[in-house]
C-alpha cells in the first residue's frame, strides 16, 4: 500500500480505504454487459488469452483450483472441465453483481456441484494454509487495493508445488504498437462504453487502471519480493497488450 495510506483509482489518488467501494460500484455498474464487451473490445481475442492460461494451469483430475476476482466464470467452468468430478473449483470475487452472473452460468452449464462460489476480498483469503493446487486470477489484481498482501494470501493458501496465473494488462513492448493501444484505450474504448453499455466512466477507469498497473518486471518483482513466490516466468501476448505470470511455490 502507499504512502499515507493512499492508493490509484486509475489516475486519480485517493485514500486507500475507499478504493475497494470504488472499485465495486465500477463493477456493479458494468457486470451487466461485462461478457458482451469482453467479446468486443478484444475482438474475440480474451478466449484465447484465457486458453493459453488454462493450459499452464497445468490441471489434473482432483486439483483444487481457486479462481479469484473470477466474475462471471470464464475461466473457473473450463476448469471445472479439466479436475473432474473428483475436484474442486472455488469461484471468487469481491463483487456480488459480477458473482451472481458467474452462479448463473454455472447453473446454465450444471456445474453447480462442481463449482462452489465465495464473495471475499483476495488480501484475506478465508482459507487454509496450503490448500490449492492452482491458483489463478484474471484481469483482477490491477484493481486489488494492495496487490502485494493479495499475492502474500495467495501464497498462503497455495500448496508447495502449486502454481499461480496472473493474466494481466501489460505494458507494449514496441512503441508503435504502445502508441496504438492508447488511441484505443482513451479514445475508442470509453466511446463504446458509453454506447454500448451506457457508462463511458467505468470504462474510461477501466483504461487509466491499466496504465497504472505494474508493467511485466515490475510486476514480477512484486510477485517475487513481496508475495513471497520462487519463481515466476512471463509470458507476454499480442506484443506485451497483455502478460501471464505464472508462479510456483516450491
Amino acid at each position: 500500500m502507499q504512502k499515507d495510506s493512499s492508493t490509484d483509482f486509475g489516475y486519480q489518488e485517493i485514500p486507500a480505504a475507499e478504493k475497494q467501494d470504488r472499485v465495486g460500484e465500477v463493477f456493479t455498474s458494468v457486470a451487466q454487459n461485462y461478457d458482451l464487451m469482453n467479446d468486443i473490445m478484444s475482438l474475440g481475442i480474451h478466449r484465447l488469452w484465457k486458453r493459453f492460461t488454462l493450459e499452464l494451469c497445468g490441471l489434473r483430475p482432483g486439483h483444487r483450483v481457486l479462481d479469484l476476482a473470477g466474475g462471471t466464470g470464464d475461466l473457473a467452468l473450463k476448469q471445472a472441465r479439466k479436475v473432474g468430478a473428483s475436484g474442486q473449483v472455488v469461484l471468487a470475487d469481491i463483487n456480488a453483481d459480477m458473482l451472481h452472473r458467474g452462479r448463473d452460468r454455472i447453473i446454465d452449464n450444471a456445474l453447480l456441484g462442481r463449482i462452489e462460489t465465495i464473495q471475499c476480498n483476495a488480501e484475506f483469503l478465508p482459507f487454509a494454509d496450503n490448500h490449492f493446487d492452482c491458483i489463478t486470477i484474471a484481469f483482477g489484481l490491477r484493481n486489488v487495493t494492495d496487490k502485494a498482501k493479495a499475492l502474500a494470501s495467495m501464497q498462503r493458501v497455495l500448496k508447495p508445488g502449486g502454481r499461480l496465473c496472473v493474466l494481466e494488462f501489460s505494458k507494449p513492448l514496441y512503441q508503435p504498437l504502445e502508441h496504438l493501444y492508447d488511441f484505443y484505450s482513451f479514445k475508442l474504448l470509453p466511446r463504446m462504453g458509453q454506447l454500448i453499455a451506457n457508462d463511458r466512466a467505468s470504462y474510461q477507469y477501466l483504461a487509466e487502471s491499466i496504465r497504472m498497473h505494474p508493467d511485466q518486471e515490475a510486476l514480477k518483482q512484486i510477485i517475487l519480493q513481496q508475495g513471497g513466490f520462487d519463481e515466476v516466468e512471463v509470458h507476454n501476448l499480442c506484443g506485451g497488450i497483455v502478460a501471464l505470470h505464472r508462479a510456483f511455490k516450491y
